[in-house]
């Protein structure tokens, strides 16, 4: 199936609408004040110059990162930082006001600051309350004062049929700390009225932070389960939230530090979706154990998705194989970057694992992911530079515009294309028309790659300096292993491709290639190239049937010949199936680098084309 895609989502002014179709690194110069104008890519300069100005900001400045090569802290030093505070769990019970709570009714030790009064609880000023008991109630907090209100939950459970359990509409800030051993829970009104401000089991107009060593069970039965107006930050705890709609929301940010956290929610998992400051509504995650069902996003962040560390699995739209209805769901999902620099990350989504409505950066975190349509989606440029992907399910696998791999791994499997080069606004590009093409450049690390469409295929140009790939692609129906609008440039590393007649670096490459065709052998079959004193150089275990094969690599002197053994036994593995050495087997094809393939058998080589085209090798 090919998914339609979606339509891309608003963005603030530090998206800008240029990335896809100007310069991707440019120095850009952006005239603005604290809330600057969007201007679109189809905007004139005349336009972007009649904008309001105090002071000129770069694009950095603006954003934390303008290009995929951004790690987390370029990031977060970039986004508004977060309230998070080292000493947020810290209370003195002497210190502290005890709200004891019974049925429909409340006592508190101090009432100076804490009233109640027809099934509501209400706490008037900065300081620490201590909750305890089963209450069919309300808790607001509605504090004018300077300070924080510290709630501290120590076996309680509030329900009510009228609202959010807790509602936090006014105070400086707000902490919520789960009393060591404690079990707690919040549930709320199953319906809102569409402009209710506080429409959360538990909501904060103000700052919001979680923290503690208990336990909380949310249930949002009518709209969301934790919820701030500004930002969120969750410290520790075990928290569970299940949510007719979002999870766990922080309209400036979310924040994880730890904790061990559960969401199933009927909308997106986690969220942040301030659509009006460029620093804000992202989602960081440094540590805990997250674990998320979601109709919608896993997660969802309007700017930023930063993880550092943790452990998440994600499943959303009902997964990869859920179909159409829930085609939309994305697992983590970003509007301007996603920064995966650490952390151990599982997702299976209906529609893209990672998406980025502009940059993707791979740079640590190991990824386990499956989708119904791209493993990872970035409209802009994504740069592989360290970690483990691991893609076992896709319609696409890895898919951008620019694609740029320095460091880590990936071992892709996808019905179409494996890596999916894309032109911008998507399909190919059209050689000589002037018009910009996609980029695919590879300096280190390894991809493995397997498609049902083609194994690599750049709608542009392929630049490769170092790194590993091993591209495998169907052997008929007009894809194969590597296709590249633009020519192959290779000068270093090593390309090894099976399937169909793969595509020839070009003449003017530094490395040499040589390329086989041969009669189809099937899957499970060692391949060995040897050169002409019976050395063998390499080895690969095709993954399906296959009758061309290709291999790039200093090894590969020009001119001089080689042959294609099938049969014998592999060598030392390097990435996937390709290995160092091997031996054994019978010749089914020999090749002159540099010079058009010859057979042994029927086979499809033997055919026109010079350098460089079907049966070519350099």
């Amino acid at each position: 199936m090919t998914p339609s895609a979606p339509s891309p989502r608003p963005r603030p002014s530090k998206w800008r609408g240029w990335l896809v179709t100007m310069p991707l690194a440019a120095a850009l110069t952006l005239a603005g004040c604290s809330s600057v104008a969007a201007v679109s890519a189809s905007d004139d300069t005349s336009t972007a110059q009649s904008t309001e100005t105090t002071e000129t900001e770069t694009a950095s400045q603006l954003t934390g990162a303008t290009d995929a090569t951004a790690t987390a802290a370029d990031v977060r030093a970039g986004n508004q930082e977060s309230h998070d505070a080292d000493d947020d769990a810290e209370w003195s019970e002497s210190d502290a006001v005890t709200i004891s709570l019974d049925g429909d009714t409340a006592t508190a030790s101090d009432t100076s600051s804490v009233s109640v009064e027809d099934a509501l609880v209400t706490i008037s000023a900065a300081g620490t309350y201590v909750l305890a008991g089963d209450y069919t109630g309300q808790v607001v907090v509605n504090s004018s004062g300077e300070g924080k209100v510290v709630l501290v939950l120590d076996g309680a459970t509030i329900t009510t049929d009228v609202g959010a359990a807790i509602d936090v509409q006014a105070a400086d800030e707000a902490v919520v700390i789960l009393a060591d051993g404690s079990t707690n829970s919040l549930s709320d009104a199953s319906s809102y009225a569409e402009d209710a401000e506080a429409n959360a089991a538990l909501y904060s107009a103000a700052d919001l932070t979680l923290t503690g060593t208990g336990a909380l069970q949310v249930s949002g039965n009518g709209n969301d389960g934790i919820a701030s107006a500004d930002g969120l930050v969750i410290q520790s705890g075990s928290i569970t939230v299940t949510a007719a709609d979002d999870g766990i929301r922080g309209k400036d940010y979310v924040v994880i530090r730890d904790g061990d956290i559960t969401v199933d929610a009927g909308g997106d998992g986690i969220k942040s979706d301030n659509e009006e400051d460029a620093e804000r509504g992202y989602v960081d995650i440094s540590g805990g154990t997250i674990d998320i069902v979601s109709g919608d996003e896993g997660i969802d962040a309007f700017t930023d998705v930063i993880t550092t560390g943790g452990d998440v699995t994600i499943v959303a739209g009902g997964g990869s194989d859920a179909g159409s209805d829930t085609a939309s769901a994305k697992g983590a999902a970003a509007g301007v970057i996603a920064v995966l620099e650490g952390g151990t990350i599982s997702i299976d989504a209906a529609d893209d694992a990672v998406h980025s409505d502009s940059y993707v950066h791979l740079a640590g975190a190991a990824l386990s992911l499956a989708a119904g349509d791209d493993g990872v989606h970035a409209e802009a440029e994504l740069v592989l530079s360290a970690g483990d992907v691991t893609i076992t399910d896709s319609y696409e696998g890895l898919e951008s515009v620019s694609i740029t791999v320095t460091g880590g791994s990936a071992d892709v499997t996808a019905s179409d294309d494996a890596v999916n080069g894309s032109a911008p606004g998507g399909g190919a590009s059209e050689p000589g028309t002037g018009s910009a093409t996609a980029e695919f450049t590879m300096s280190g690390g390894e991809l493995v790659l397997l498609g049902g469409g083609d194994g690599i295929d750049i709608n542009g140009s392929w630049a490769q300096t170092g790194g590993t790939i091993v591209a495998s692609g169907p052997n008929a129906g007009g894809d194969g292993a590597i296709d590249a609008d633009g020519g192959i440039d290779i000068s270093g590393g090593v390309l090894v491709a099976a399937g169909g007649t793969p595509e020839v670096p070009e003449e003017s490459s530094e490395l040499d290639s040589v390329q086989f065709t041969f009669d189809a052998v099937s899957a499970g079959t060692v391949l060995t190239v040897v050169d002409s004193d019976g050395n063998a150089l390499a080895s690969f275990t095709t993954v399906q049937s296959t009758s061309g094969f290709l291999f790039t690599s200093a090894d590969v002197v020009d001119g001089e010949s080689y042959s294609l053994l099938s049969g014998g036994s592999a060598g030392e593995g390097i990435a996937g199936t390709y290995a160092a050495g091997g031996s054994g087997g019978s010749a089914v094809a020999t090749a002159t680098a540099g010079e058009l393939t010859s057979t042994m058998g029927g086979g499809m080589g033997g055919g026109g084309g010079g350098m460089g085209g079907p049966g070519g090798a350099r």
